[in-house]
């Protein structure tokens, strides 16, 4: 059975090789800066004692006041598993964190997802455009502002 690294444990090896970069934990997770995720993420894959080297997953959560980053991390050498999650944007308008696509390239199609359906923006991603919507489509439909934004722009009587 895969051990899963409890947020605590998770916070404390964390900072031992990034000082400062953790906001909060708890049994499960573990929260850093967004800004220095991509610095968080080289170390969990690269350092002997993670060795995080697939990303299971990467999504996106709408707190309406905030978005957040959710990855799923698997260390197949090591038999274990992890979650990273980072506060992104206090507000509605452009929220940004740095791209993990040149640390996993299996972040890449996923971060277009995010971008797509949620519209959170990733630093450094070498491809960002959308993957499920065409180009141009207005919004992002996963944000639960989205109903109200689409209304804005086409009158319900034409959606008929």
């Amino acid at each position: 059975m895969t051990r899963s690294w409890s947020g605590e444990k998770l916070a404390e090896a964390i900072e031992a090789f990034a000082p400062g970069v953790t906001t909060d934990s708890n049994a499960s997770d573990v929260w850093v800066q967004p800004d220095r995720i991509k610095e968080v993420c080289e170390g969990l894959r690269s350092r002997p004692e993670f060795k995080f080297d697939l990303l299971s997953g990467v999504t996106a959560v709408d707190y309406v006041d905030h978005f957040e980053m959710v990855y799923h991390l698997t260390s197949l050498p090591k038999n274990a598993k992890a979650v990273l999650k980072a506060k992104c944007g206090w507000g509605r308008e452009d929220p940004v964190v740095p791209s993990v696509t040149p640390v996993w390239r299996g972040a890449e199609l996923q971060e277009r997802e995010v971008w797509d359906l949620m519209g959170i923006s990733f630093e450094g991603h070498p491809n960002l455009k959308r993957i499920a919507l065409w180009e141009g489509f207005p919004g992002h439909p996963l944000r639960k502002d989205f109903a109200t934004y689409a209304q804005s722009l086409v009158p319900v009587e034409e959606l008929r």
